[in-house]
């Protein structure tokens, strides 16, 4: 369960470092690189979820997930992480538009 919840922090934490780094990009007016960037946070977004999908598969198929602060942990820094992409997308689109 550590190794899982290690997995899902190192992937969400590098789509949102992947987020900010589009954010950045486009504030400098280099909107291929951000529309890359966010093309890579959604990648590794993708993978931390996945960890999260074979945790939910498990306690539907009647495993018994031991919950504790670092699972807890990992989930929040995987919605933080995505809710941070999904505002990347829309602040780069701002600054594409300004």
């Amino acid at each position: 369960m550590t190794e899982i919840a290690f997995q899902i922090i190192l992937f969400a934490g590098n789509g949102k470092s992947n987020a900010m780094e589009a954010i950045q990009e486009a504030k400098e007016g280099n909107f291929d690189q951000a529309d890359q960037l966010i093309e890579e946070a959604g990648t590794e977004l993708g993978k931390a979820h996945d960890y999260q999908t074979k945790l939910l598969q498990r306690e539907a198929n009647g495993e018994e997930n031991p919950v504790n602060v670092l699972l807890v942990h990992s989930q929040d820094h995987l919605m933080t992480s995505m809710t941070v992409r999904d505002l990347a997308v829309e602040i780069v689109e701002l600054y594409r538009n300004k």
